[in-house]
């Protein structure tokens, strides 16, 4: 509802509110003007009154049963007769009773008086034909009382009357939602016999009604399309349907013979919303029937052929059809029998609906089971024919299909298991521990193994696949494996287990309710697998070296598990996960994870020793500690392609947070680290990955919108390639050794000619020319193969780019996680300059959305997770001289960045150094064990909290450095630096303003421009509204600092001579407010300083041509002048006295009536400084002097329409003077006088104005 509509509905609220009352109190006055003024209000013509009166003057009725509606209705009747009416008042009429009627309806009382009810339905009756105004709406009324209506009653009174409207029934679709309204109603009036009478058949569905019926719903179609929902009628027609029996009638004949086969869209989308709707109501041979059948194909190819996204697809509508079936019903075989036949609709073997479709959030435990039951059925045996398979017209036309079965197969297969996967990854579906393992068994079995002999222990051996499982299928299932696996890592605990977990307790993920690993139990059953040797064959089989790689990695997890139960250790539990991750991986990536096992049990020997090397005086510090090794391998997790190790080092990291140590950082450092100078290597290697024809095959299971996705991507390589087709060209337009291999070609076979010799010799012969082309050929050919070679080279060099920094993007979460989960540690300060060199050495014009992402990405971690953390590292008495050295650091490389975006990190980063530096004490108290509340960044820091709390800050070291930046700032024209970073250090640092306030006094006039002068004002203001500072101006050095911004402020404002730039009018709106403070400051401390000596510079400032022009400093300038006692002018309004006419006859010579001027008299048309007859034309028809071009001579009516032109627009130039003076009148024609208003302060400027007759001069 709109703000209006609120307004109106409010007013009518109370207006509803008072007419009750009025009512309610029982005075024949106020009731009769109350109903008198309702039924008025029934034919507003605002289309929100008419609702309001019609519900208030039912309220009225309910409230006074005393008062009759006999009464009401004849004043109804009476008010709003349509044959009485006006032709322009017969809608206004036709609402009118309308609402009267609905009114009638809504007090409840219509149904105790027959008589009125029997003349309302009449009323209605009358109002139907008003379509163009009233549309379906006396149907609709009709309907809603016909359903409050009692049998007994409409069997007397309205059954005679309805009979013309209910034997109309199939004519229209508002008399056929009457008639089955009163058939649900009213079963014992209209039976058989009554209906046969009406319509010549017991039943509504008929052969000979079908026709009608179609008709009838095409109709509702249309009418409803842009509503988006079922007709009224369509759901009484089906519950009718299907009490008469001849639901099976309707749907065949009607919906899919019919409707559906009409191939127009809101015809489809009926059949699509009646195939939802009807859903809940049908028994079980009718939801197949209905599952079955042409609506569902229809469906399919919609949902193939549109764009989930796109506005018109009806897929999410269907969704909500089926969950709220799903939700309502309970019976498990109806359950089942729907999510199965939506399953089964299928597009060339691949199902139209999403593997992840949430309606089987729903579902009952038992239905859940036998529907995982399937599909595993239908994965191990492919039934195409129980499908509902279709293709698209454009499949159709695609001639092209080899191997169509075995392609409908794969695709089938592919779905079940990404239907599988879904139903683990989907933490609302209920499920339990079993399931799970179930799932995870049967896709992990038929991803890596191959069954050669049945085996009991093994429930996935007693099926097979009917149709042997390719390559390509098995590669895709070992990566929906391992995408499980990555889900069963973040499971929570499933079943009852859940419920008692506390709810502020951290929530345990990835374990079983008896506290083991989901990945441990998926390694005891491959295990399990690999000693079934006789009865199971491995796909890829291990080799020796793989083998022992597997038996050592789980005697390891078992020791591990059993120190795990005698001592908690963190290092414990981190390696079993590490183990267990890259163990499961030896099914994949059998040689990389041989490797990677090698390394921890390196990593694990050397964390077991940890306290025995800690404990020895002298360490081996080239031995690299178990930490440094896990992050490296952690750091070749995030380079592999699969998801679940990315995800496994992610969470490994966060548990080792807290033992990295400083050579672990650096390695993470040094994969950031921008490109490395003085020809070092880089800490990142990028290899080509193979099988990428694997990687490509296991595409085919995707849908549509994939195939899209990579034909744009193809799209992207062939344009890159086409610039480096257009680089390569022109390199090849420059290549001097090509040139100078093709002359020696030529000079070899005497074919050109050598610098000295002529040119005048024979033709060479055949043989020699045949020869020649030859070699021309092949030196070509070698230059195309280099010129190849090149662009390989560029291709390559660009995907290495990619891969890159998309692998530093990757290595940044690491970065900010240790910033979230350790912001106290002291390693924190080695990440500010690394960090800081990354947005340095990113250029920003980028024109890489991936270098602009990791540059956003970079720049986000340094100031949210680093500068604005709320903890930070508090045992710094060991390292402040460090800190120290780092602010210089920061500092002078803010002054010399030539951006000001990468400078106001560094400042950013100094002034988190400060913050870490002034809140810890040199002598920290009780070990740390008060804690302190920590501020936001932006907070600013009270001087109460500041004095004697300065902690570890050097403070003479610390203004020294900030001075050097801000002199640097005030006198060098061109500087990165930004007066926000100076006002954020004294907001945030009140503590060193006093330091560094004698130097921003120096800079008001010291400063190399007007703009730096005004910021140094700007910095003062600043600095005097900060509570420390203005504590220091009560003593006698106080009092000095005073003078000198009195002095300061004076000299400022006396070298300024003009205002006519914006610096200058900042300088002066700086200096001016900063006055305005001081005056502040001295009356509030009452200090005994006299600020009047700044009065003369101020008025001499105020005297200044243009300084009233910007209201900003003429505003400004005046609050300050009114803090000296001065007032502002007012403004004086100058108003031009009304001429009178009979006063300016005597002044001006009055012109005889037809009176022709001696220019416009044709024997002087020639006489005007000899020119020509057309520039004398030109300069006589122009009075004020402009010339205009008229090529031929104007004849009288002309000139004299030119000159009323000219005379209006100068009206209209002049309109405001012309208005208050007033219009001259016809007979005395007085002089044009213009009048200026003047300036600002009040001055009138009286304006000349020149007579076009005599020259002479007249002045207001």
């Amino acid at each position: 509802m709109r703000v209006g509509e609120r307004e109106r509905s409010g007013y009518l609220g109370e207006g509803v509110a008072g007419l009750v009352n009025a009512g309610s109190r029982r005075e024949d006055d106020e009731l009769q003007y109350a109903i008198r003024r309702l039924v008025e209000g029934l034919a507003a013509t605002r289309e929100t009154a008419r609702p309001g009166f019609s519900l208030a003057l039912a309220q009225l009725l309910r409230c006074n049963e005393d008062i009759p509606l006999q009464t009401i209705l004849e004043q109804i009747k009476e008010k709003y007769n349509i044959t009485k009416a006006k032709k322009a008042l017969i809608r206004n009429a036709a609402f009118g009773g309308l609402f009267g009627i609905l009114a009638l309806s809504q007090s409840g009382r219509l149904t105790k008086e027959p008589n009125v009810l029997l003349q309302s339905i009449q009323l209605l009756q009358s109002l139907a034909p008003l379509r163009n105004h009233l549309s379906d709406l006396p149907h609709k009324t009709l309907v809603d009382i016909l359903s409050e209506t009692p049998e007994a009653i409409f069997k007397e009174f309205l059954f005679d009357v309805l009979k013309s409207d209910l034997s109309l029934a199939l004519t229209s679709p508002e008399h056929l939602h009457l008639l089955l309204v009163a058939l649900q109603r009213f079963p014992n009036v209209l039976n058989p016999q009554e209906l046969k009478t009406l319509l010549g058949s017991t039943v509504i569905v008929t052969s000979e009604n079908v026709p009608k019926l179609i008709e009838l719903l095409k109709i509702a179609a249309r009418i409803v399309n842009k509503s988006q929902s079922l007709p009224p009628f369509v759901m009484s027609l089906v519950h009718i349907t299907l009490k008469e029996g001849t639901f099976e009638t309707l749907w065949k004949e009607v919906v899919e013979n019919s409707l559906c086969k009409s191939q127009k869209w809101p015809n489809c989308f009926l059949c699509f919303r009646l195939l939802g709707a009807v859903l809940p109501f049908l028994t079980l041979p009718q939801l197949i029937l209905v599952l079955t059948g042409q609506v569902m194909r229809q469906y399919g190819n919609h949902v193939v052929s549109t764009p989930a996204s796109n506005r018109f697809s009806f897929a999410p509508e269907m969704e909500t059809y089926v969950n709220s079936f799903l939700e309502g019903i309970q019976d498990a075989e109806k359950q089942f029998t729907v999510i199965t036949k939506f399953s089964c609709l299928t597009n060339k073997g691949y199902p139209v609906i999403s593997s992840h479709w949430n309606v089987i959030h729903h579902l009952q435990p038992s239905v859940l089971l036998n529907y995982v039951s399937w599909l595993k059925n239908m994965f191990i045996n492919p039934d195409l024919e129980a499908c509902m398979d279709f293709s698209t017209k454009r499949q159709k036309e695609d001639k092209q299909q080899p191997d169509l079965m075995q392609h409908s197969v794969t695709r089938l297969q592919m779905w079940m298991v990404a239907r599988l996967t879904s139903i683990v990854s989907d933490n609302k579906v209920k499920k339990e521990e079993d399931l799970v393992m179930d799932i995870t068994r049967f896709i992990f079995f038929h991803a890596f193994f191959v069954t050669e002999q049945q085996t009991l222990d093994i429930p996935e051996t007693e099926l097979t696949p009917s149709i042997p499982l390719s390559l390509s299928t098995q590669n895709t299932i070992a990566n929906s494996f391992f995408s499980l696996l990555n889900h069963l890592n973040t499971l929570p605990l499933l079943g009852n287990s859940t419920k008692s977990i506390d709810r502020n307790e951290k929530r345990t993920l990835g374990f079983k309710a008896d506290g083991k690993l989901w990945i441990d139990s998926v390694v005891c059953y491959a295990d399990s697998l690999l000693s079934k040797t006789n009865s199971i064959r491995l796909i890829r089989p291990f080799t020796q070296e793989q083998r022992e790689a597997w038996s050592r990695m789980l005697k390891t997890v078992k020791d591990l598990q059993k120190n795990l139960k005698t001592s908690e250790q963190l290092a414990i539990s981190v390696f079993q996960l590490l183990f267990l991750s890259v163990g499961i991986h030896l099914f994949k990536n059998g040689e990389e994870s041989v490797a990677l096992l090698s390394d921890l049990h390196t990593c694990l020997q050397k964390a077991s020793a940890e306290r025995e090397r800690q404990s020895k005086s002298v360490t081996d510090e080239e031995e690299p500690e178990w930490v440094e090794v896990v992050v490296e391998i952690l750091l070749s997790f995030l380079s592999q392609p699969s998801r679940l190790l990315r995800q496994i080092s992610k969470t490994v990291f966060v548990q080792i947070c807290p033992c990295v140590t400083k050579a672990a950082l650096q390695l993470i450092l040094d994969v950031l680290k921008p490109e490395s100078e003085s020809g070092e290597e880089s800490a990142v290697t990028v290899t080509e990955e193979p099988d990428e024809t694997e990687k490509v095959e296991q595409s085919s299971g995707d849908e549509m919108e994939d195939e899209n996705d990579s034909d744009e991507s193809e799209d992207e390589d062939d344009d890159n390639d086409d610039d480096s087709e257009e680089e390569i060209a022109e390199d090849e337009a420059v290549d001097d050794n090509f040139r100078m291999e093709l002359m020696k070609v030529l000079q070899a076979r005497h074919a050109a000619c050598k610098e000295g010799e002529s040119s005048d010799e024979e033709e060479v012969d055949d043989e020699t020319m045949m020869a020649l082309d030859k070699n021309i050929s092949s030196l070509f050919a070698e230059h195309k193969k280099h010129l190849q070679a090149k662009k390989d080279q560029k291709v390559k060099r660009r995907k290495e780019k990619t891969l890159t920094t998309d692998f530093k993007m990757k290595v940044l979460d690491f970065i900010e996680l240790f910033l979230v989960k350790q912001p106290g540690s002291p390693l924190v300060f080695d990440l500010i300059e690394p960090l800081i060199a990354i947005i340095e050495a990113t250029p920003n014009s980028l024109s890489d959305k991936q270098e602009e992402d990791f540059l956003r990405k970079t720049a986000d971690i340094f100031k949210n997770c680093l500068c604005k953390s709320k903890h930070y590292c508090r045992d710094i008495a060991e390292i402040k001289d460090d800190l120290h050295e780092l602010i210089e650091r920061l500092l002078d490389r803010a002054c010399k960045q030539p951006d000001c975006s990468v400078s106001l990190y560094c400042f950013s980063g100094s002034l988190y150094l400060f913050r870490v530096l002034k809140g810890n004490p040199t002598e920290p108290a009780a070990n740390g064990t008060c804690k302190e509340k920590e501020d936001h960044e932006g907070v600013a820091e009270t001087g109460s909290q500041q004095v004697g709390s300065l902690g570890s800050v050097d403070i003479d070291r610390v203004t020294a450095v900030y001075e050097k930046a801000l002199t640097l700032f005030m006198t060098k024209r061109n500087c990165s630096l930004t007066i926000s970073m100076f006002i954020n250090l004294f907001e945030r640092f009140p503590v060193i303003c006093k330091r560094l306030l004698q130097s921003a006094i120096k800079y008001m006039t010291d400063g190399v421009r007007h703009h730096q002068q005004g910021l140094a004002c700007l910095l003062v203001q600043q600095a005097l509204k900060t509570q420390e500072v203005k504590n220091t101006l009560l003593d006698h050095e106080g009092k000095i600092i005073v003078n000198q911004i009195i002095n300061q402020a004076k000299q400022c404002l006396k070298i300024i001579t003009k205002v006519t730039l914006k610096v200058e009018q900042a300088k002066i709106v700086n200096c001016l407010k900063l006055i305005s403070i001081l005056d502040k400051i001295v009356k509030d401390q009452k200090l005994n300083i006299s600020m009047k000596v700044l009065v003369p510079v101020l008025q001499s400032l105020g005297q200044l041509e243009e300084f009233g022009k910007t209201s900003q400093v003429n505003n400004t300038y005046w609050h300050v002048m009114k803090l000296f006692g001065f007032k502002r002018p007012m403004k004086k309004v100058v108003k031009q006295a009304k001429q009178n006419p009979q006063a300016q006859e005597g002044k001006t010579l009055k012109k005889k009536k037809g009176f022709l001027p001696e220019t416009k008299k044709r024997k002087n048309w020639k006489k005007k400084k000899g020119l020509p007859q057309e520039k004398v034309q030109e300069g006589g028809r122009d009075p004020v002097g402009k010339s205009g071009k008229v090529p031929k001579a104007a004849g009288r009516g002309q000139t004299q329409k030119q000159n009323k032109r000219k005379r209006s627009s100068e009206k209209g130039a002049k309109g405001n003077s012309w208005e208050k003076s007033g219009t001259p009148s016809k007979k005395a024609k007085l002089s044009q006088v213009e009048v200026g208003q003047g300036d600002k302060l009040g001055k009138q400027v009286t304006v000349k104005a020149k007579r076009q007759s005599d020259g002479v001069t007249t002045g207001l």
